[in-house]
């Protein structure tokens, strides 16, 4: 910030701020705001409107809530006790919250000083309509901003704080509120606090809104404000005494189409409100001061976009200021007007034509950036693609090789709200009483509704929703039918979740688990007596019954995958020593034949995680192979993501549940690989 502030850019905004607070007196200031606010001093009182409109007062003075006047009283009642002229307290309020704004869009785009500095400290709307014009609207701007600043920092109770109070200084900002709304509930990492948001936002009403709808003074200068109507001047005429209002019905299209995205994230979320605040503006005969409403989010774009955002929204800043100053004359603080339609010789009817020419042009590079916002950062935005589609792992492998472990890990990592688990389980064709289990195992696919499961994994996959079971490992019974939504993250575990052709296209990674056969042997034997209640005898007799179909049907699955990962113990002869005092040491056998960046996960595995890595590359290249030794921790894995996929990390709960050890590295591989199947479907 300090760099910033020291910027000749700043210094130069600085100083053309200083000129026209000193040399300008706004006749929206003089005759409306300054007296509203030296009455509100005068005579203190919880409800200024009333005692303003009692003393003979013009109700378009102050057509705003508690916020707007409390932001204003400060500066003003100091001015007016050192006795300087009370509109230079309103200026320096307006420098205030002017600063505050760059300060928050700062934070928001750490790094970008130069561009701040340029798009937005030098912004011709801003300095002119807040300064030249000595309009107000930077103070809502800068408050509905703080919001933003706070739902990106996950701090939902000061959003909401922070929303109300937008609201109360300028009633037009819940335009926002239904966008934080659909953001958080389509955000399912987010859906489950949105309680803060709303005990935020009343709490903040209470105190702020409340008050002022005991003042009917105060309600009657704002919604008998001349600006309130301007939103029905744009209307299509159906006959009769029916018409359509665009900007209504534009802002109601927005919401359904925002809605409609199944999953948002921040980006898109500020890429849609500024884009709605922006059409509203366009659509409507508004104040000059509303078009501040969408620099903050126009600024946002310009620093995601690049230079040809940057040069349009010049353009578009260049045509306002034409514009505007051509039906509007400044007036100097000496008394004197300063007409620009005059001095151009523009004025009259001639200067109401190229007035309205000009705004033509402004308009229609603003409907241009409306366009390009929803293009590049709506439609080519990761999220908004994965809401097209979900994105579905297949996970393989013999019984006890831990695919129900291992799905859950990547369940902890994207949250359970963003993920629906299909386990090949759930489709064994009879219960355990049966007696085709006397001559069948359920490693033989015949064994299992194969079919049954490739559909339902096909419609989920499709965004339905399926009717399921559930198999009880305890009871050996099927429980009763259930619905199953889609989701974002579709997770297919099973003995033959990558046997035929039609599944194993449906998965955008498929995954097999190669576990060390005496290491799944010892797995499986824990699983099935301590946890699913079968005697020893029974599962020791069905390791040899089940090893042809093993030998038949699983193994050959590891053919397709994409992704292998083998546990396996340093040594084998370590599995007859397992105690308290020695324990297993495992090692982890990664097979890629997707192909990845060995040579970067070699470099976190090592130099982050501090373990041991050897890489072997297939001769053709296809298939690379890593042995992966040592032990590391949850937070060792979690800063190695960080570095490897950070691309992917918005994906992510709030916040993952990273494991210790082989778990954790079977996440981050794993991460690796959705992230590179992201990019390549993106493609």
């Amino acid at each position: 910030m300090k760099k910033m502030c020291l910027h000749p850019m700043f210094f130069l905004g600085l100083a053309i701020r200083a000129v026209l607070i000193i040399g300008m007196t706004p006749l929206a200031v003089s005759d409306w705001y300054v007296p509203f606010l030296d009455a509100s001093i005068s005579s203190i009182t919880l409800d200024p409107w009333s005692a303003w409109l009692a003393g003979g007062g013009t109700p378009l003075a102050f057509p705003y809530g508690y916020a707007m006047w409390l932001v204003f009283l400060p500066l003003t009642l100091v001015a007016k006790l050192v006795g300087s002229p009370l509109h230079y307290g309103y200026g320096l309020t307006l420098l205030a919250a002017d600063f505050c704004l760059l300060i928050t869009l700062h934070h928001l785009l750490p790094g970008r000083e130069r561009l701040l500095l340029a798009v937005y400290w030098l912004s011709p709307i801003v300095v002119l309509a807040s300064y030249a014009l000595g309009l107000n609207d930077l103070v809502p701007a800068l408050l509905l901003t703080m919001s933003v600043f706070f739902m990106r920092r996950v701090e939902l109770r000061l959003a909401g704080c922070f929303c109300a109070a937008a609201i109360s200084a300028k009633l037009s900002m819940v335009v926002a509120l239904p966008f934080f709304a659909i953001y958080l509930y389509n955000n399912k990492a987010l859906r489950q606090r949105i309680a803060q948001l709303f005990l935020g936002f009343l709490t903040c009403t209470l105190i702020l809104g409340v008050p002022f709808l005991f003042s009917n003074a105060g309600l009657q200068m704002l919604f008998g404000n001349p600006e309130m109507g301007k939103i029905y001047r744009v209307a299509l005429g159906l006959g009769g005494n029916v018409s359509v209002y665009l900007v209504p019905l534009i802002y109601m299209v927005m919401l359904y189409l925002v809605w409609r995205v199944r999953r948002l994230n921040f980006d898109l979320f500020q890429a849609t409100t500024g884009m709605a605040f922006l059409l509203i503006v366009l659509m409507t005969p508004a104040s000059p001061g509303w078009f501040v409403w969408s620099i903050p989010f126009l600024v946002l774009y310009q620093a995601m976009s690049g230079r040809t955002a940057i040069i349009l929204i010049g353009v578009f800043s260049v045509l306002y200021v034409l514009s505007t100053l051509l039906v509007t004359p400044l007036l100097l603080s000496n008394g004197l007007d300063l007409d620009f339609g005059r001095v151009l010789h523009v004025s009259g009817q001639l200067g109401n034509h190229a007035a309205s020419l000009l705004h033509t042009a402004m308009v229609a590079i603003g409907v241009v950036l409306a366009i390009r916002i929803w293009r590049e950062a709506i439609t080519r935005n990761d999220f908004f693609r994965l809401s097209r589609k979900p994105f579905v792992i297949g996970i393989a492998g013999d019984s006890g090789s831990g695919k129900d472990t291992y799905a859950d890990s990547i369940t902890g990592l994207f949250g359970g709200h963003s993920v629906v688990k299909l386990s090949g389980d759930d489709y064994h064709r009879w219960d355990r009483q049966k007696p085709m289990w006397q001559v069948m195992t359920h490693l033989n696919p015949m064994a299992n509704d194969l079919e049954g499961f490739c559909n339902d994994v096909v419609s989920l996959a499709d965004g339905k929703s399926i009717q399921s079971k559930h198999y009880d490992h305890q009871t050996g019974k099927m429980s009763k039918s259930f619905r199953i939504k889609s989701n974002d993250f579709i997770i297919a575990s099973g003995l033959h979740a990558l046997y035929l052709p039609i599944l194993r296209d449906c998965y955008n990674l498929k995954v097999y688990l190669d576990i060390d056969e005496a290491l799944r042997r010892q797995f499986k034997l824990r699983r099935d007596v301590l946890q699913r209640g079968h005697a020893v005898e029974r599962t020791l007799t069905s390791f040899e019954k089940r090893e042809p179909d093993a030998e038949r049907f699983i193994r050959p699955q590891s053919n397709y995958a994409d992704l292998t990962l083998a546990l396996q113990p340093i040594h084998p002869r370590m599995l007859q020593h397992v105690d308290d005092k020695n324990p297993l040491r495992l090692k982890l056998v990664v097979k890629s034949r997707q192909g990845f960046n060995e040579v970067s996960l070699n470099r976190v595995l090592v130099g982050v995680c501090g373990l041991h890595v050897d890489i072997v590359l297939s001769d053709d290249s296809a298939e690379v192979q890593m042995t992966i030794e040592g032990e590391t921790s949850a937070a060792d894995i979690e800063m190695a993501a960080e570095m490897l996929c950070p691309r992917i990390l918005e994906f992510l709960d709030i916040p993952p549940r990273w494991q210790d050890g082989m778990a954790g590295l079977m996440q981050l591989i794993t991460l690796s690989h959705i992230s590179q199947a992201l990019t390549k479907r993106f493609i």
